[in-house]
């Protein structure tokens, strides 16, 4: 029976292959699947056991996510078609038994590939393995299928972040992927490290040179598999589903805004006239699922790739979202804040660097003594570490700008009905940017920092005392300043007019000269 969704209705009977379900991204994939392709047969997430759990411990954490409250209270049934499959992408074969192997090559009609490192200072190697030996293996897993249909691949917008503007092609790789593949089994970790910047080149981190890299594999491996990639560019909390404000990582923007609204990142090297490509979470998954369904049913013979961006259709600046995270930060206080939030950009290398060490590392180092003193354990050093190494993996995408052009992603949406564009909505025209920042700064407090809503009363009362106490220090520091000022001009007002008495070339002596004459 035809659910009015041309979408939903791909989907009725077919079962999925999801690889990084347990992903910031892959969580909500799964969750938006379940809740709005309910007729889906079976959905295979393919997992590795972790921290002594194995695969279906891991699937039943994944489940015990707020993000399925809703599905767990309305529709428990639909849990049931989550199959985990034990595999590793870095393992030969994606380290899939050969039971498991082959129900997937006789049932899966559709693969979303979303396993990756995302961390930008990743080592080169282990990005290699993940990234990029880890998609050619998926692919030739694909190849068996007997059902596909459809491959999405996600990437970054990023990988070609060494171009001002990114079409929606796959680029020349910097290098042959398959020379790097072949110095993994022989070449050390160090020697990797080592030649590390001199391989990335102009690109700023392993992550979107390896994701690079690994749109080369696919366009050589792929074949005639129906594939397409989607590149998502900075994604951040969730607009509208399942939750708003919904992330569960520190990663990218969500570690600065807690850096931010505990008081204690305080400086950004940052250009706030340039572009913030932030995405919410729900619109690339939104743009994944239809991608799917348009890549089966219109059968392309090439790959077709998607920048899913917000910058073309609805550009929100660095200094907005300051502006707007500021506001919202105060408003929806954390708690134990340290110091009242108020961060500002620099643009400057030097003046920043300057500013970091005034303003993170003395603090920290001076409450540390003061934590120390008072018999408690210092933790402010470690955390401006750990702030230092955010801000810096962001530091090239808060400083430089890009044009992603879009056009694909347009044409698809116009292709949807009135249902469809309702029910997986990848459009951007609605959004609210300081509405939606408010809602990420408090889910960030809800979901990441675990900091109940009920605590928001005495978050705002120490918040005030933060807040007069800045501008106390303030006032402070400014007479102290103006103090020294007019101090220095005083003394140097003396040693002018010491200098014109004792010194011929001075007025005083200038006059001296005159009487003599």
């Amino acid at each position: 029976m035809s659910s009015g969704s041309d979408v939903a209705d791909f989907y009725r009977d077919r079962s999925v292959l999801i690889t990084g379900a347990t992903g910031f991204m892959g969580k909500v994939l799964v969750e938006k699947l379940l809740r709005s392709c309910s007729g889906l047969a079976s959905i295979y997430l393919l997992m590795r056991p972790k921290g002594g759990h194995d695969v279906n411990a891991r699937l039943e954490e994944l489940l015990n996510s707020k993000l399925f409250d809703n599905l767990r209270s309305s529709r428990p049934e639909v849990l049931q078609k989550l199959v985990p499959v034990q595999g590793d992408i870095t393992l030969p074969d994606l380290g899939i038994s050969a039971d498991d192997a082959a129900t997937l090559a006789s049932s899966v009609s559709v693969v979303f590939h979303a396993a990756a490192t995302v961390k930008f200072d990743e080592a080169l190697k282990l990005s290699l393995q993940m990234n990029v030996l880890g998609t050619k293996r998926l692919v030739e897993l694909c190849h068996k299928m007997n059902k596909l249909v459809a491959v999405i691949h996600v990437s970054t917008a990023y990988c070609n972040c060494d171009r001002g503007e990114v079409k929606e092609i796959v680029y020349p790789p910097p290098i042959d992927p398959y020379k790097l593949i072949q110095l993994i089994d022989w070449m050390d970790d160090e020697t990797f490290n080592h030649l590390t910047p001199k391989l990335i080149g102009s690109r700023p981190n392993t992550y979107t040179y390896t994701k690079a890299l690994a749109e080369h594999i696919l366009v050589q491996e792929a074949g005639s598999l129906p594939l397409a990639i989607v590149r998502p560019s900075i994604v951040a909390a969730a607009w509208r589903e399942p939750l708003p404000g919904w992330v569960d990582n520190l990663n990218g923007p969500t570690g600065l805004i807690v850096g931010a609204g505990k008081g204690m990142l305080r400086t950004l090297h940052c250009r706030g006239d340039l572009v913030a490509d932030l995405i919410p979470v729900d619109i690339p998954i939104n743009l994944l699922i239809v991608t799917a369904w348009h890549t089966a049913t219109k059968r392309q013979k090439k790959i077709t790739v998607y920048n899913c961006v917000s910058g073309m259709e609805r550009p929100v600046r660095w200094g907005e979202i300051n502006e707007h995270g500021m506001s919202a930060l105060r408003k929806n206080a954390m708690n134990d804040v340290v110091w009242y939030p108020h961060l500002r950009f620099t643009q400057h290398k030097t003046l920043h660097t300057i500013a970091v060490l005034l303003q993170h590392w003395l603090p920290a180092y001076l409450m540390d003594a003061a934590a120390r003193l008072a018999g408690k354990r210092p933790i402010m050093v470690r955390i401006a570490q750990k702030l230092d190494r955010a801000a810096a993996c962001l530091e090239y995408f808060t400083t430089h700008e890009w044009c992603f052009c879009n056009d694909n992603v347009q044409n698809l949406w116009a292709t949807l009905s009135e249902t469809d564009q309702h029910t997986f909505n990848f459009a951007l025209s609605a959004l609210h940017w300081p509405t939606y920042m408010e809602q990420y700064c408090l889910g960030t407090k809800c979901y990441v920092m675990k900091e109940e809503l009920t605590t928001l009363p005495s978050a705002r009362k120490h918040l005030s005392k933060m807040f007069w106490t800045h501008m106390m220090t303030t006032a402070l520091l400014m007479f102290a300043l103006t103090a020294l000022f007019l101090f220095c001009v005083a003394g140097r007002t003396d040693v002018v007019d010491a200098a014109g008495v004792a010194c011929p070339g001075g007025a005083g002596g200038v006059e001296a000269r005159h009487a003599q004459k």
